[in-house]
């Protein structure tokens, strides 16, 4: 599933290319999660100002409105002066006088929704309970520790839901709970204040870096310029269950935690 470092680098390789951009057609395929919640055609002629994130939630602020666009589980944006005949797989194609972006995903996980405003009904039942955004400078330390403190669950799980900060998705939450040297079963609410400020520096160190290595490529993720990632070929916990720790040599232990594959050193990774 694309995460933060992953839309991230989608909404760069697109965003400068298409500002200013105005839509001359929106052709929707098959059904997505959600419906886009207006006639396609009442968005010709609107332009598109720029493009933010929101967590895993790619913005399109329009005059007037907004496009919320989201990847799901195998989504992927492309955007090119032109684009082929659509496939089978091709769900949405935003045509604009600067070029066409396109969404193809298989799954059909993703969204392309409009809504008003972001503090309208639409945008907020998808964005309201969205956590801080760990790499825009408002993600602070203390107000981080306070937060866990009112979780009791899995320091994991506490970083999957994306309530208290957004992005930490399954690849980046074994890489930053093993560089804070954290269990990822250690409850939240029992982490020390040393821990936690561990554990909120390797966030925005794991995400920082994952963004300049383009995100993780495990299948199919492609950058709108259609470029693969790198990061996960230096990850030190992730996928290598069974390989030797890069710190101490122990061999990489995994288990399901929540339905999902959590890999860490039993040594390096204290409870």
């Amino acid at each position: 599933m694309p995460e933060l470092p992953e839309v991230e680098v989608t909404r760069r390789s697109f965003a400068d290319r298409i500002a200013s951009a105005r839509i001359l057609a929106l052709h929707m395929g098959k059904p997505l999660r959600w419906p886009l919640g207006v006639p396609a055609s009442s968005l010709v002629g609107r332009q598109i100002l720029g493009v933010r994130r929101r967590g895993k939630y790619l913005l399109l602020d329009l005059d007037p409105g907004l496009l919320l666009l989201h990847l799901g589980m195998s989504g992927s944006l492309n955007f090119a002066p032109t684009q082929p005949e659509a496939g089978p797989h091709d769900h949405m194609d935003l045509v604009t006088d600067l070029g066409v972006l396109r969404l193809h995903d298989p799954r059909r996980f993703g969204a392309v929704v409009w809504a008003p405003s972001e503090d309208s009904v639409p945008a907020q039942k998808l964005l309201g309970r969205l956590g801080v955004e760990p790499l825009n400078g408002q993600f602070e330390v203390a107000a981080f520790g306070q937060a866990l403190k009112k979780r009791q669950s899995a320091i994991k799980q506490v970083l999957l839901t994306g309530e208290v900060v957004v992005g930490v998705g399954n690849i980046y939450a074994s890489e930053t709970l093993f560089m804070a040297g954290i269990r990822p079963t250690t409850p939240a609410a029992r982490l020390s204040r040393p821990r936690v400020a561990r554990l909120h520096a390797a966030i925005v160190q794991v995400l920082t870096r994952a963004v300049a290595q383009g995100g993780s490529s495990l299948k199919d993720f492609v950058s709108a310029e259609g470029r693969t990632g790198y990061f996960q070929l230096e990850a030190s916990v992730y996928g290598r269950a069974g390989e030797p720790c890069r710190v101490c040599g122990t061999p990489i232990k995994s288990m399901l935690q929540g339905q999902r594959t959590t890999f860490y050193c039993p040594v390096c990774q204290k409870p």
